[in-house]
Formats: structure tokens, C-alpha cells, sequence
């Protein structure tokens, strides 16, 4: 009986841990996201740069996974957000949009980052875009 309390309590604790330390990529996900805007420095769209269809756009990410497209300094659409720190995946949605915030929609592959810049690629469809993202 004591073996098994022992080996349900290291159980928890071994979970509680995992679980802990999740949730702090999570926070540091978030903090990096959050704190500051984002403009799209490197866009490319099976091999071509079409990184000029985004000039003038900055990104402002939100706590509660919502993110403001903004062009010229009004917001001109609101989407939402998603980042997975364990699956090195970041989600975006902007619903109702054309080119060039639609190209943004999806889950993208984050390939490298820093606290001042993500860079990631998506697949989907044959189609292949990458993208780099600046903290200003």
C-alpha cells in the first residue's frame, strides 16, 4: 500500500512538473509576443519575395490571443493568435480577408526566433511561404 501512495504522489508530482514547465514556455511565449509591434521584414510565396504587398502593416498580439493588423496606423482587421512553445508552431486567423493578410492564415513552422524576431515557414497544398517577423 505504501508503494503505491509513493508511486501515485511521484506520478502527480512528475505531471504537476511537466505541466508547470508547459505553462512557463507558454508565459514566454506570450511576454515576447505581446510586448511591442511585429512587421513582416521577409515574406516569400513559392521562392518569390513579395515582402513590398506588406509595407505600410505592423502587428500588434494581445494576452487574449487576438491580434491587430495595422495599416498605416489604423487597425484595419482584428484576428486571433495562437502559439504552441512544445510544437514550435504559431497560429494566425484573420477571417474575411484577401491578399495579403490571408496569406497569413494558418499554422506556420517557427524555424528560429529571438525575443526581437520569428522566422517560420508553412506548407500547405503544394504552396510554400516563409516569413520574418520584427519586433519594432
Amino acid at each position: 500500500m505504501k508503494k503505491l501512495l509513493l508511486s501515485l504522489l511521484l506520478l502527480c508530482l512528475f505531471g504537476s512538473c511537466k505541466k508547470a514547465i508547459e505553462k512557463k514556455k507558454e508565459d514566454i511565449v506570450i511576454a515576447a509576443m505581446v510586448s511591442g509591434q511585429w512587421t513582416i521584414t521577409n515574406f516569400e510565396y513559392n521562392s518569390n519575395t513579395i515582402t513590398s504587398d506588406f509595407s505600410g502593416y505592423k502587428f500588434q498580439y494581445y494576452e487574449n490571443k487576438t491580434v491587430d493588423a495595422i495599416k498605416n496606423g489604423s487597425v484595419e482587421k482584428t484576428g486571433t493568435w495562437n502559439g504552441d512553445a512544445s510544437n514550435m508552431t504559431t497560429t494566425a486567423n484573420f477571417s474575411n480577408v484577401i491578399v495579403p493578410l490571408s496569406l497569413i492564415n494558418g499554422v506556420w513552422h517557427i524555424d528560429d526566433s529571438g525575443w526581437t524576431y520569428v522566422v517560420a515557414t508553412q506548407t500547405t497544398g503544394g504552396e510554400t511561404k516563409k516569413m520574418r517577423l520584427e519586433k519594432q
